[in-house]
């Protein structure tokens, strides 16, 4: 259950996503009936008991089967290296999770957009903690946050975001999805390739933050990170030996259409990656201070 859902939470801090020592998962979520809190654990024979609380709960409740990868189809997947045929059988049980929930993947994808996951992370937590809501019953204990609303995003100040450390590109981008959240959250149910079009109609968003959101929001099997710093280099080196750029992935992952994310997704569950050289790369320093 844990392997479903883990691509839902936004660094180790994230405010909406919480995990206990036994596994079980808490999500904190902005449903289209309001705020929810989503209990789930997973038993011993592996049936998942789902609890929830607030005035989302029974949409949050309905949506847990998609949520845990039940649509999801791997009819037609056809592992072409056996790196992918060995982790296909290691993670048989794996499935791609659809919440149906645009605006939750979208605003956390544009925040993460050309930065490094510190910086990323953390001016989402600083949205979700001075903009959010608690999440509802027993999210207050569990210090369980809702994401904003599109109807909040719109009313932050640009200074606001700055002090977050979103800077005006990504803050732009991120307002105006906002005001067009209700045409987006429509597109949950039409084909990857219209949701994708209209997803990058919107001034701010490319491929690389398309395919973020689809894989999570409409459970898109052929979503590929491109654009990504670290996804071809680290695909080329598991599937080849060497690492490539997004034009020598898109050749290597040919193949699996529809199910080119499938691979993606396999290769970071192996945990498999190029050896890493060098410092990482340091966030910058020019934009305001946070505020305590």
């Amino acid at each position: 259950m844990r392997q479903v859902l883990v691509i839902l939470r936004h660094g180790g801090g994230d405010p909406t996503f919480r995990t206990d020592d036994d596994g079980t998962v808490w999500r904190g979520i902005l449903t289209p009936e309001g705020p929810a809190t989503l209990r789930l654990r997973q038993a011993l024979d592996g049936r998942v008991h789902a609890a929830a609380w607030g005035s989302g709960a029974t949409w949050a409740l309905d949506s847990v089967p998609a949520m845990l990868g039940a649509d999801d189809d791997p009819t037609g997947f056809e592992p072409q290296h056996d790196v992918v045929a060995d982790l296909h059988r290691r993670h048989r049980h794996w499935r791609i999770t659809c919440t149906g929930l645009v605006m939750e993947s979208l605003v956390p994808a544009i925040i993460e957009q050309k930065v490094t996951g510190q910086e990323a992370f953390a001016g989402f937590r600083a949205l979700v903690h001075r903009y959010g809501e608690r999440a509802p019953g027993p999210g207050v204990e569990r210090r369980l946050w809702v994401q904003p609303s599109a109807a909040t995003i719109r009313t932050i100040p640009s200074w606001e975001w700055l002090r977050m450390h979103i800077d005006p590109a990504r803050s732009r981008a991120v307002v105006t999805a906002a005001r067009v959240a209700s045409s987006l959250e429509r597109t949950v149910g039409l084909p990857s390739d219209e949701v994708d079009r209209r997803l990058r109609s919107l001034p701010g968003i490319g491929v690389w933050t398309s395919a973020e959101t689809r894989f999570r929001a409409h459970g898109d099997a052929d979503a590929v990170s491109f654009g990504d710093y670290h996804v071809a280099k680290n695909v080329g080196y598991a599937l080849t030996g060497t690492a490539v750029d997004d034009e020598g992935l898109a050749v290597l992952l040919e193949p699996y259409r529809p199910h080119r994310y499938r691979v993606q997704r396999l290769v970071e569950l192996g945990g498999l990656h190029r050896p890493r050289r060098g410092p990482r790369m340091a966030p910058r320093t020019h934009l305001p201070a946070r505020r305590p």
